[in-house]
């Protein structure tokens, strides 16, 4: 089965969708200008005690009383357009499909895993708070147009690079061991997206790139900051580690050929055209707006969704099928985003009998705020439902499957009193969590990945290299990263003796081997934690590396 690219039944509808939608657009705009006129990131701040401005109060004044008079003005039009975009929604497939045709580069890959029957398999998850502008600034975040194109550019330039890890038995024939890379530059030709896709409709300059000192740096160098005038079109990574090292490491750059990437809170459509765009001469097979809008159920007002549930999936396989869930039991601030579950089949190729190789892949966004773990351990219970209901219904006789992966957001830790409920889930008996020790307790390794909000534009997080720094270090770390959060009334003590302090990890990837094929094996190959977007969101994203082989049987059976 083909996925259809449009969420809409056929041209007609989409027509009308799309006038409604126009309708709305300038009277949201500027709503969202009332707003974040009035409300400036600390970065702002800095900047502008830096330059000693004091017509500040003044472009608020004036800039407030402007937006909301054409907000006034426009209002009447999009009350119009809610009218013909709201019913419109009853009959949307709750995502937008982009595609495009396999390179002759994944068809040779893929030719190898079947020739084989082994290949490894890399997943990314990020949290992005791609709000509209007005309400990522509360996040300590803006210009959410110009970071959806600088993360689609940081993540291009990644996925490309060439990775080699080189493992050694003993670390002292190459000098101290750490989780920094080495970056050689190496020349490399590809398209980049044009600099039109990044915003015609932003009056805002782009973000600026690192430089080419930034990129270049490594931690265990004695040559730090030393730079050429060019920055290389793709990096050349090196990461050298002891044999019995357990797979992990902190990367300035995201993991290099990735297959699969998952995002989240990517809530505006116009920062999620933004990534696809840049993103799509990488990934073939893209998901993105994905969720419900308006009445949920429809003709029902109990529950409106203004926003989507912000998940964007982008695939180098073909996807055969997706599924979307919504949560029914969001409360306050989340049940205005349709917040749910993600999953898809995808055709990874086929076997030497001729047999389909599939993998499925999960993402999820689950309820925010703290001291609500019922909500999350209910919508855990859904998650595990659906996937369960989802690969039943799509099953077939003539296929194996080589991977089953669940990732996202889980708004919850491993470490934090107040988490114990979530912390003890069902699912995490069915699914793999690498850097889980147990309940309760992560491994000694393990960063977190939630950063404090009031500290994102320090020196020592404001760049992929120095946050990199920040993250392995834990003195330094500890001031960035939020501390577990203790429960209601009880005294939080806090690392036990002896234990390693570590902040809270809430972005997961976890696998499954137990619904995959019996011919396969799994193995962990690397985790990734990720600092190339510091800067540009409040969460630190992760990576996973899986090493899938058949056994012996794969060639006689």
């Amino acid at each position: 089965m083909v996925l259809r690219v449009s969420p809409f039944p056929n041209g007609f509808v989409a027509g009308i969708h799309a006038i409604g939608w126009a309708l709305i657009v300038p009277c949201f705009w500027y709503l969202d200008r009332v707003i974040a006129v009035c409300k400036s990131t600390t970065k702002e701040r800095k900047e502008r005690q830096e330059e000693e401005c004091y017509l500040h109060p003044l472009k608020v004044f004036f800039g407030s009383i402007f937006f909301f008079i054409f907000f006034l003005l426009t209002a009447p039009l999009a009350f119009l357009g809610f009218l013909l975009w709201a019913p419109l929604q009853a009959c949307r497939r709750p995502f937008s499909y982009h595609r495009v045709e396999l390179t002759s580069a994944e068809r040779e890959t893929n030719r190898g895993f079947e020739q084989t029957g082994k290949a490894s398999f890399t997943f990314a998850s990020a949290n992005l708070c791609l709000l509209p502008d007005s309400l990522a600034r509360f996040n300590n975040l803006g210009h959410t147009q110009q970071r959806a194109y600088e993360i689609g550019k940081r993540i291009a330039k990644s996925v490309v690079r060439p990775n080699v890890i080189i493992t050694v038995e003993s670390p002292s024939s190459c000098g101290p061991v750490s989780p920094s890379d080495s970056i050689i530059p190496r020349a490399y030709h590809r398209s980049e997206p044009t600099e039109s896709s990044a915003s015609s409709d932003d009056a805002e300059e782009p973000l600026t790139e690192p430089s080419s000192s930034q990129l270049n740096y490594n931690e265990n160098s004695n040559k730090q900051g030393q730079s050429d005038n060019k920055s290389p079109a793709v990096l050349f990574s090196q990461r050298i580690r002891r044999q019995d090292e357990e797979p992990w490491e902190v990367s300035p750059f995201f993991p290099a050929n990735i297959d699969i990437l998952c995002l989240e809170e990517v809530f505006d459509k116009r920062a999620a055209k933004k990534l696809t765009n840049t993103l799509k001469p990488l990934f073939g097979h893209i998901l993105y707006d994905v969720g419900v809008y308006a009445c949920q159920p429809p003709c029902r007002c109990s529950a409106f969704k203004f926003f989507n549930s912000g998940l964007f999936m982008a695939s180098r396989f073909p996807v055969l099928e997706a599924q979307y869930h919504w949560f029914p039991n969001s409360r306050g601030e989340d049940a205005l985003a349709a917040k749910g579950l993600l999953s898809t089949k995808v055709l990874i190729g086929q076997n030497q009998k001729q047999k389909k190789v599939v993998g499925y892949f999960n993402c999820t966004h689950l309820h925010a705020p703290e001291g609500e773990g019922k909500i999350r351990c209910d919508q855990l219970d859904m998650v595990t439902r659906w996937i369960g209901e989802f690969q039943a219904a799509h099953k077939q006789p003539d296929e194996e499957v080589v991977f089953d992966v669940l990732c996202g957001d889980f708004n919850f830790d491993n470490c934090s009193p107040d988490d114990v409920l979530e912390q003890n889930h069902s699912l995490f008996e069915e699914y793999r969590d690498p850097c889980r020790a147990e309940a309760g307790k992560e491994k000694p390794w393990v960063i977190g990945t939630l950063l404090e909000q009031p500290s994102l534009y320090e020196e020592d997080v404001n760049s992929p290299e120095m946050l990199q720094r920040t993250l392995v270090t834990e003195e330094v770390r500890k001031q960035y990263i939020s501390p577990p959060v203790p429960k209601q009334g009880v005294p939080l003590v806090y690392p036990e003796p002896g234990q390693p302090w570590i902040g809270r990890r809430i972005d997961y990837i976890l696998y499954r081997e137990t619904s995959i094929s019996k011919l396969c094996r799994t193995e962990l190959e690397e985790v990734t934690f990720i600092s190339q977007l510091a800067g540009l969101t409040d969460h630190i994203p992760v990576g996973l590396k899986l090493k899938v082989s058949m056994n012996g049987d794969y060639n006689d059976e």
